[in-house]
Parts: structure tokens; C-alpha cells; sequence
């Protein structure tokens, strides 16, 4: 009667099954890792595996779902397409925008000039003599000011 060598097969099987484990949870980590979608069909080829084998197995099953769901947000927009902004709307937008841009621009130099004026009046104020019914300001070192864009 012939030896029994079935612990080899079984030796055998068992580290081919974990070599595979090996592979599908190193195929996860990657794609997890990437970005890459995690579907059942992208790691069954990154692992090369077979997409039944990965269904047999209640762990590696339930982490690939886990990582469906809560890996990456759907491409489906948030806001309904009805609500979405058209291209022309977009654009009477920034034309409203770079209108309102210009005018605080013209606002901010208008403003510019009038404070340059009243300074220059303050520095010439300060040359003359005192008027003698008002009270005398107080002493004050005044430097150079120059006004330009901030």
C-alpha cells in the first residue's frame, strides 16, 4: 500500500492560499494608497487573482466594500444639473466681477489723490505763521509720505 502523502498537498494548498491572501491585501493597500478605485474586478487584477476567489472570502469581501464606500466620494455632482451654473451665466459673472474691480480700482485712486491734497494742505498749514485765535497745534515731527499702491 502506497505512503500517505496527502499532508504535502495540504502543506502545499494552504501556503498557495496565503501567498494569495498576501497579494489581495497588498493589491488593497496600493490602490487605497493611489486613489485608484477599489472594485472588485481592480484589485482581482492587481493581485491576479480571480474575481470568484475574492467573493469566497468574508474579510477580503467585506474590506473591498468598506472601501468602495467610504474610500472616495461618487463622481456624481452635488448639485443638481438644473441647478448648475451655465457657461453664459458664468461668464455675465466675471464681467460683473472685473466691472466691480475697475470702479474700486478708480474709487481707490480718486481717494488717493484727495488724501495727497489734504496732506500737502496740512504741510503748508504747518510753514505758516500761527493764527493767533486758533489754538497752536501740537508739536509734531511729520516725515515724508508717499502714497501709492498698496
Amino acid at each position: 500500500m502506497p505512503a500517505d502523502n496527502t499532508h504535502y498537498l495540504v502543506t502545499a494548498a494552504r501556503q498557495r492560499h496565503e501567498l494569495t491572501r498576501s497579494k489581495v491585501i497588498q493589491a488593497l493597500r496600493e490602490l487605497d494608497r493611489t486613489g485608484a478605485p477599489v472594485t472588485f474586478q481592480t484589485v482581482a487584477q492587481q493581485a491576479s487573482v480571480s474575481r470568484s476567489w475574492l467573493y469566497t472570502q468574508p474579510d477580503i469581501r467585506a474590506e473591498i466594500d468598506r472601501l468602495r464606500t467610504t474610500a472616495r466620494p461618487t463622481t456624481e455632482p452635488s448639485v443638481p444639473a438644473r441647478q448648475r451654473s451655465s457657461e453664459a451665466s458664468l461668464q455675465r459673472r466675471l464681467e460683473a466681477a472685473n466691472s466691480r474691480n475697475r470702479q474700486l480700482a478708480e474709487e481707490n485712486s480718486r481717494l488717493r489723490r484727495q488724501l495727497a491734497q489734504a496732506l500737502g494742505r496740512l504741510r503748508l498749514a504747518d510753514g505758516r505763521e500761527p493764527d493767533k485765535s486758533a489754538p497752536a497745534p501740537a508739536p509734531a515731527s511729520r516725515s515724508s509720505v508717499t502714497i501709492g499702491p498698496c
